[in-house]
């Protein structure tokens, strides 16, 4: 999903001198219309913001005309835009009646589906074309995601077992029973980027016993190939098998073998679990 902008004219309280430009009542809201988040609010990835700001301060022409320009820019905690920049203009000729008008932008902000956790910022820029002038506000938001560690070489972080698919509480102890499905999710991090930034992340998966026999394994269990304006944090894995009801008791163990075609780089990773 892509941002749109969009300008309405709204009343606001102008005083009797014309003001330095400025950016006002910048407000960031859950839905269209829908009222302010609160200070401290966290967002999660993915999820779309609404913002809206207006401008004050500016300068007619003689023949009563507007002219503005803004950009916007949203930062993650590490300073990375994580979409273009947001380039637009407002062009408008007041009547007599528009002495305390002042232009609105709204906005729609898609957050990273894999974004970072910490304090992210929307950078807004406002050039008033008529009077050379410029006016900048930083608003600062809170994301609260899935925490990654990150790594300067591929590996695999955050595995767990799960007893279902739709369960989103790991299990504390991976003990099976003979027949049960057995579910994991894992996240694999340190890969290289290529041109626009693109990652190229497999990964295979065997089952083994406690005395190293394959049991099972599928070498191309998922691929991710694409490229993104922000770059991908992590790739996100997950697996499911059904125990047989044959299955002796006893420890096996899930090896991943992470591929990363970008960077050549591989890891593998070896979980156990236990069927009573």
């Amino acid at each position: 999903m892509r941002w749109f902008a969009s300008i309405l004219l709204t009343a606001g309280m102008a005083g009797a001198a014309e003001p330095a430009l400025e950016i006002v009542q910048p407000l960031i809201s859950q839905s269209d219309g829908g009222t302010p988040v609160p200070p401290g609010f966290a967002h999660v990835p993915g999820a779309v913001l609404f913002f809206t700001f207006q401008v004050a301060g500016y300068h007619r022409s003689p023949d009563s005309k507007v002219h503005l320009t803004y950009t916007v820019d949203t930062l993650d905690p590490h300073g990375v835009r994580i979409e273009e920049t947001v380039k637009n203009d407002i062009a408008a000729e007041l009547t007599p009646q528009d002495k305390d008008w002042k232009p609105k932008v709204r906005m729609e902000i898609p957050l990273p589906p894999l974004g970072d956790s910490g304090t992210y910022k929307i950078v807004i820029h406002v050039q008033d074309e008529i009077a050379k002038a410029g006016a900048e506000k930083t608003l600062a938001f809170e994301v609260s995601g899935h925490e990654v560690e990150p790594s300067d070489t591929l590996t695999i972080r955050n595995f767990r077992f799960f007893r279902g698919e739709d369960d989103t509480e790991p299990l504390p102890k991976a003990v099976y029973r003979p027949g049960d499905p057995v579910w994991a999710r894992f996240d694999i991090i340190g890969f290289r980027y290529g041109a626009r930034n693109a990652v190229d992340v497999s990964y295979g998966i065997a089952i083994q016993t406690s005395a190293g026999r394959v049991l099972w394994s599928q070498n191309d269990a998922a691929v991710e190939r694409s490229e993104s304006f922000y770059p991908k944090r992590y790739v996100p894995g997950a697996m499911g098998i059904n125990l047989q009801s044959t299955i002796r008791p006893g420890e096996y163990t899930i090896a991943v073998q992470a591929k990363d075609a970008v960077g050549k780089q591989e890891f593998e990773g070896k979980y156990k679990f236990t069927v009573e």
